[in-house]
Parts: structure tokens; C-alpha cells; sequence
């Protein structure tokens, strides 16, 4: 399969009390750092259809969970990416097409790209993330939730 130039991101939340918003962060195993759930899409597979898949994929989140569409929607530099060979040569950056999921009963099974996940509160969250991307997706989440203002499931 080819690898779509597109990147996704899932961040999975849950409501612990009224008002108490989680989310679940992922530490990759390869290089340690914490992540939402990432990835990009295989051929003509569409962004929403590559995040559940990727979701399935890496924490066994069923594709029925009710997924949301952030605004939310930086550039990533194709310099990450080994498919960027087989794209055209004046693609620079590619979007990053962010969902938060509902996984409010849901228990994760990590693959092994993920050596760990845990429930963070958002400044906890904020703080443990990495790339700049998840960090204003995680900021936008924990407004729409806080805001009750979260779009309609898709």
C-alpha cells in the first residue's frame, strides 16, 4: 500500500465527573515520547476513514466509537515522512487532520508502537506532549469539552 500524504491525529478523551475531562496519551516505544494516536492515510483512503483505522490499529478503539473533527489542522513537514520519495517532488508539508474520540468506556490494547498509555488531565497532557501540533489539538478538545461545544459525531 502507498502511504497518502496526509497525517492524522486522535486524541481520545473521557468525562470522569462533571467538568473532569481526561485524555489518553500514548508513549511510543521506538523513541519514548508521548503522542496522541498518529498516522497517515494508505492510498485513496480518506482522513477520517485513516484515523479510525489507525485508532483500531493502535489501541484497538472500535471504529463505531464516536469520533469529532478538530479545526484544528497544522502542516507537517514531508522531511518526517520516507513516503515523501514516491510524492510529487514540490509537495513541502502535508495536513495533519485532527479527531478527538469519545473512549469513555473503552479499555485500550496497546500494538507495539506504544510501549504505555495513560489518563491525563489537560495540563498534564499539555505538558508530557511533544510535538506542538497535538498540543494546540489538545488545547482546542479540552475547550469544546469544557465549552460543551464539541461538533456533531461523524
Amino acid at each position: 500500500m502507498a502511504r497518502a500524504p496526509f497525517q492524522i491525529l486522535v486524541l481520545p478523551f473521557r468525562v470522569n465527573g462533571a467538568d473532569v475531562f481526561e485524555y489518553a496519551l500514548f508513549k511510543r516505544s521506538d523513541e519514548s515520547y508521548w503522542q496522541g494516536i498518529a498516522g497517515g492515510g494508505e492510498d485513496s483512503e480518506a482522513a477520517l476513514a485513516a484515523a479510525k483505522r489507525e485508532a483500531f490499529e493502535e489501541a484497538q478503539i472500535s471504529p463505531a466509537t464516536p469520533f469529532f473533527a478538530l479545526q484544528t489542522m497544522p502542516m507537517v513537514p514531508v522531511f518526517h515522512f520516507q513516503a515523501r520519495d514516491h510524492w510529487p517532488k514540490d509537495l513541502y508539508v502535508i495536513p495533519n487532520f485532527c479527531y478527538a474520540a469519545d473512549c469513555s468506556s473503552i479499555a485500550f490494547a496497546l500494538s507495539d508502537e506504544h510501549s504505555e498509555y495513560k489518563w491525563m488531565r489537560y495540563d498534564h497532557g499539555y505538558d508530557a506532549l511533544r510535538w506542538e501540533d497535538n498540543k494546540i489539538a489538545l488545547w482546542e478538545l479540552d475547550q469544546r469539552l469544557h465549552n460543551n461545544d464539541l461538533p456533531s459525531p461523524i
